[in-house]
């Protein structure tokens, strides 16, 4: 076998010898696998499939506080474990058209009632119980209810409040993907 740079008659054709190409070969081989495998981006992670929510700088909220459908619906399913407080922020009549199986109406926090409403609800509970607001009267860059809200219940010193992202609405974003429903004012 020839070292790279020597020649002997099998390769004499070749700018470098057997030995030399296929070393060369390997350590390709091992950089690009390598690089692939290593850290978040590569291939053998698990990358997130759905797109990212996005974050405004204006957004009084991190990535870390919100919620995606799929996700929380199946957090529902679980039955260990306390479940969170669900609070819908928006306008009655999408709440009597259905909204998620043991949510409590706050009313519109774009509106000062429905302030006083939210503080009412949450004032005397313990400040780690998990909270979960949502909305989804029109499109969530949009939403006059949910920024006033999670800006009310953070400012109160919840450490456990989560966001349910609706990016469209309610209906097409919870309802028309099958997951959990219930009618109703939401009075029992």
């Amino acid at each position: 076998m020839s070292q790279c740079g020597d020649k002997d008659e099998d390769d004499a054709a070749r700018p470098c010898g057997n030995f030399c190409m296929s070393t060369l070969s390997t350590m390709v081989i091992v950089t690009a696998l390598a690089c692939l495998c290593s850290g978040p981006v590569g291939w053998a992670a698990q990358p997130d499939q759905s797109p990212r929510i996005p974050i405004q700088p204006s957004d009084p909220w991190q990535a870390g506080d919100l919620l995606k459908p799929e996700d929380f619906a199946r957090s529902l399913s679980v039955t260990n474990g306390g479940k969170p407080l669900l609070l819908f922020v928006g306008y009655s009549l999408p709440f009597q058209g259905g909204h998620i199986p043991g949510s409590k109406y706050i009313g519109q926090t774009s509106k000062p009632e429905g302030i006083q409403a939210l503080v009412r609800e949450v004032q005397d509970l313990p400040r780690e119980r998990p909270i979960v607001l949502y909305c989804g009267c029109c499109p969530w860059d949009k939403c006059p209810n949910i920024r006033p809200a999670f800006r009310t219940v953070h400012d109160l010193g919840f450490n456990s409040l989560k966001v349910l992202y609706l990016p469209n609405k309610f209906q097409q974003d919870w309802t028309a993907r099958g997951f959990p429903t219930e009618k109703g004012d939401g009075t029992k």
